[in-house]
């Protein structure tokens, strides 16, 4: 008994929202699709002016989009002409270092439906884990059971890091009841589409402090929050009477091993605590609410059917990803992921080493094009840089100081992208 995956073998797909950097990786991991990529910001207009018929008329026509950011117009058109979307997103075992980095991803979820953190409409993920018969599959059970342990075991997470010398020592002494408030990215689609309100990482950790007065009460920002990375909403600082925040680079792992009790919005987090036999409460709809296994705090009427820690695990971690060997792209199965990604980390294998792809750099100063005759712009690298780090934060500089044309062309703001057409026109 299986669940089936999609299969973009013999298709030509059309991707939509697909970053350079990602671009080789994806040919890496699907070399017998035809990937063809329309420009990353692509309007309505100039979909259908450019690429409907194209698409329409091509042999075995697919689309593939990262996350949520298909327009509604390319939607219906799929809709319209019988042409099946798919949504692309990382797996729930993701790199060696705490965020993406422009690194090759262990694992990748393909859905039919919608990215699997989108609680307003049921996705494979879901259907999976409502329909499919785990109790006639034991082999699925005990390969679940076993591949659990191994997972505690490995201390890995979806994103991995070895945390600082004396990071420990901050969650060091404990000594009554503790709760665990795991922060995310307030602006995240995972947050976005996995709510029926907003909510904020704040207003979590007062929930937590309200209702487990005697309690030592963790607070734990996102990583890509505390390094500047990632925008946050709430300011950590407007609750720090309630909790003690954990600003050191922690483990996620390790943290868990410490607590009773975890809250959070929409974190994997929460799950990888029922993992470790952690109650988890959850403010929003994460794949694993719903299910009979956390407190949860909004509720989905689809999700009608009570599970086991083994089963939701099975349908998520064995079911519904893909897993890649990110040295040479061939797809691999769980187990082996988990064995080469604990290994590599154990030997300090640089995160470079895995990556198929390498950033595109700077162009070098050419006699003609924007770096020639136009070659004063490098001059200003490093001020615009650092106004691009004010407006928005250090990665957004560092892209910037790496190649200023393809930054501009990938911002979502059209403005922006338009200010870039005017500092490089000849691009």
């Amino acid at each position: 008994m299986t669940a089936t995956r999609p299969d973009l073998r013999g298709m030509t797909v059309f991707a939509l929202h697909i970053r350079r950097w990602k671009r080789a990786i994806l040919q890496a991991y699907f070399p017998e699709t035809r990937l063809i990529y329309l420009p990353l910001y692509v309007s309505a207009c100039a979909f259908n002016r450019d690429w409907a018929e194209t698409i329409r008329t091509s042999e075995k026509p697919a689309l593939l989009v990262w996350g949520m950011n298909a327009p509604a117009a390319v939607i219906a058109f799929a809709g319209q002409n019988s042409i099946p979307i798919y949504f692309l997103e990382d797996g729930f075992i993701r790199s060696l270092v705490p965020n993406a980095s422009h690194s090759a991803p262990f694992s990748l979820t393909l859905d039919s439906r919608a990215p699997y953190f989108d609680s307003r409409q049921a996705t494979d993920l879901e259907c999976i884990l409502r329909s499919y018969d785990f109790a006639a599959d034991l082999e699925l059970l005990d390969r679940s059971r076993s591949a659990i342990q191994k997972l505690l075991a490995s201390g890995l997470s979806k994103y991995n890091n070895v945390g600082a010398p004396g990071a420990t020592r901050e969650i060091a002494g404990k000594n009554r009841r503790r709760i665990l408030v795991i922060g995310q990215v307030e602006d995240d689609a995972s947050i976005m589409f996995g709510c029926d309100r907003p909510l904020t990482n704040n207003d979590v950790v007062r929930t937590a402090a309200a209702e487990n007065p005697d309690c030592e009460i963790l607070y734990k920002p996102h990583p890509d929050v505390l390094n500047g990375v990632r925008r946050r909403l709430s300011d950590p600082a407007e609750v720090a009477h309630l909790c003690k925040v954990v600003g050191s680079p922690v483990p996620l792992p390790e943290l868990l091993g410490t607590v009773d009790h975890v809250y959070t919005i929409t974190s994997l987090g929460g799950f990888e605590a029922l993992l470790r036999g952690v109650t988890a409460t959850v403010m929003g709809c994460p794949f694993y609410a719903g299910w009979g296994l956390t407190d949860d705090r909004q509720t989905i009427s689809r999700r009608d059917r009570k599970l086991s820690l083994e089963e939701v695990f099975a349908g998520a971690y064995l079911l519904y990803p893909r897993y890649f060997d990110p040295l040479n792209g061939t797809e691999i199965d769980f187990e082996e992921c988990l064995e080469r990604a604990a290994r590599w980390r154990a030997t300090a294998m640089p995160e470079s080493r895995i990556v198929p792809v390498p950033v595109p750099e700077k162009p070098p100063f050419q006699l003609s094009g924007p770096y020639g005759i136009f070659g004063w712009r490098h001059l200003l690298t490093l001020p615009v840089a650092s106004v691009i780090g004010m407006v928005g934060d250090r990665t957004d500089a560092e892209e910037f100081r790496k190649n200023p044309i393809l930054f501009f062309r990938e911002l979502s703001n059209p403005f922006f992208r338009k200010l870039g057409r005017i500092l490089y026109p000849l691009d």
